[in-house]
């Protein structure tokens, strides 16, 4: 299973992420990806500005 990351983490390394799932457990259909770097914090969905966990792309 891939590491998740949740809204307002740190990046553990830098590269592609996209949206898994919302944190409030509503389903979202996001499949946007960004480029992070390591150290910066992971946003809110792109879509639906609520917090969310992040996967590796």
């Amino acid at each position: 299973m891939a590491e998740k990351y949740k809204t307002g983490e740190k990046a553990p390394e830098s590269g592609k992420f996209k949206v898994d799932s919302l944190v409030n457990g509503d389903s979202h259909n996001d499949d946007t990806t960004i480029d992070i770097e390591k150290g910066e914090q992971f946003p809110p969905s792109p879509s639906s500005r609520d917090a969310a966990y992040w996967v590796k792309a």
